[in-house]
């Protein structure tokens, strides 16, 4: 089993920058590729960044390209979504997720591990 605690999230103004951590728990065979999604209020929850377990491959919504950057500290058990430029359309509900896997995924369905949120909150 594997505990995924988010932390970062916070409100700002649009055009400014947050950082997201993900710091995980468990046993080390479920380490391995993680993601970040977000689910907007009255919206599906959609993917943002994934990474995989060495951090050698990562991919990102369209929607974030260029502004977001994903990154992981496998020592440290953390992940992170550094959050650039951020507009109002981004503010959600962040979720960091993990899997055993070591190669990441688009698909939330790939992923067993969840954390339970961070809200991020964009102001015009």
């Amino acid at each position: 089993q594997v505990q995924l605690v988010e932390s970062g999230g916070g409100v700002v103004q649009a055009g400014g920058s947050l950082r997201l951590s993900c710091a995980a728990s468990g046993r080390p065979s479920s380490n391995g590729a993680m993601a970040w999604f977000r689910q907007g209020s009255g919206k599906e929850r959609e993917f943002v960044a994934a990474i995989s377990w060495s951090g050698g491959s990562t991919s990102y919504a369209d929607s974030v390209k260029g502004r977001f950057t994903i990154s992981r500290d496998n020592v440290k058990k953390s992940g992170y979504l550094q959050m650039s430029s951020l507009k109002p359309e981004d503010t959600a509900v962040y979720y960091c997720a993990a899997r055993s896997n070591l190669y990441n995924s688009r698909s939330a369905n790939d992923y067993p591990y969840w954390g339970q949120g961070t809200q991020v909150t964009v102001s015009s």
